[in-house]
C-alpha cells in the first residue's frame, strides 16, 4: 500500500510528461514540447488543484519554467525548488518580476550565506533543511516543513534526478504520466536506478485510469510500494 502518511506531510503527486520509450528529454536536455497541446492543458489544471508545485534545482535552471497556472482556470499554486547550495538563479521564472513571493526555495546548511541573502531580499521563502546521506535536501523532512506551512497537496514536475529519489523514499502516493507517441532512443530517462533486481520488488499501479489527450495518452493511478 502507500507509505504510512504523516499527519502533517501533504499528498505527493508525480506528473511528467515521457516518450513512448520513457525518455523525459533527448540526450542533450531538449524537452519542449513532448506532448501536445491538450497534454499541456490537462497538466495545468493539475497544477491548479494543487497546493503546491515542485521541481528540482535541474529542471529550474534547464527549463526555466514560470510554475504558473495559464492554460487552465485556477489560482497560481507556490512554488517549490529543491535546491541544496541555492544555485537557483536570481532572474529565474520563478524568482524574478516579483514571482519570488510566492516561491519557497528547500535548501541546507550548505548554501552560501550570501546566495540566501539575495534570494530573501527578492521575496523568497528559504527553508534550510538536513540533509540526506548523499548532501542533498532531506524530502521527508522538507514535506513535513511544507505540511507545517499548510500545504496539504504537491504536485512534483521533474526532473528525473528528483522524481527517482521520491520514489526511492516511498514519498509518492500518486502518479500521472503522459505518454507522447515519440521514440527518441537515447535520453533522458524519466526514472532511474530505484534499486530493484526483483520483479516481486516493483512499484504497483493498481487503479489506473487512462485517457487519450490529443495525440497523447494520459495513464493516472496510486501507487503501492512493496512490504508497506
Amino acid at each position: 500500500m502507500s507509505p504510512a502518511g504523516n499527519a502533517a506531510r501533504p499528498s505527493v503527486t508525480v506528473s511528467y510528461a515521457q516518450t513512448l520509450d520513457g525518455r523525459l528529454a533527448t540526450s542533450g536536455g531538449s524537452s519542449q514540447w513532448i506532448s501536445c497541446p491538450e497534454s499541456l492543458r490537462h497538466a495545468h489544471a493539475l497544477r491548479a488543484g494543487h497546493d503546491a508545485v515542485m521541481v528540482g534545482v535541474g529542471t529550474a535552471r534547464a527549463d526555466d519554467p514560470r510554475l504558473t497556472v495559464r492554460h487552465a482556470p485556477g489560482r497560481d499554486p507556490l512554488r517549490v525548488v529543491v535546491d541544496s547550495t541555492l544555485r537557483t538563479p536570481p532572474e529565474a521564472a520563478v524568482l524574478a518580476g516579483g514571482a519570488a513571493r510566492g516561491t519557497v526555495l528547500a535548501t541546507t546548511a550548505r548554501a552560501p550565506e550570501e546566495r540566501r541573502e539575495r534570494l530573501e531580499k527578492l521575496g523568497a521563502r528559504i527553508l534550510i533543511l538536513p540533509e540526506d546521506g548523499e548532501g542533498r535536501v532531506d524530502l521527508a523532512v522538507m514535506f513535513e516543513n511544507l505540511g507545517e506551512m499548510g500545504v496539504k497537496s504537491v504536485m512534483v514536475e521533474g526532473g528525473a534526478r528528483l522524481i527517482t529519489s521520491l520514489l526511492r523514499e516511498r514519498l509518492v502516493d500518486r502518479v500521472c504520466v503522459c505518454i507522447a507517441p515519440k521514440i527518441l532512443g537515447c535520453g533522458i530517462e524519466a526514472v532511474g536506478d530505484l534499486g530493484i533486481s526483483s520483479l516481486d520488488a516493483s512499484l504497483v499501479l493498481p487503479e489506473i485510469s487512462v485517457e487519450r489527450c490529443g495525440a497523447d495518452i494520459l495513464l493516472e493511478s496510486p501507487i503501492e510500494y512493496p512490504n508497506a
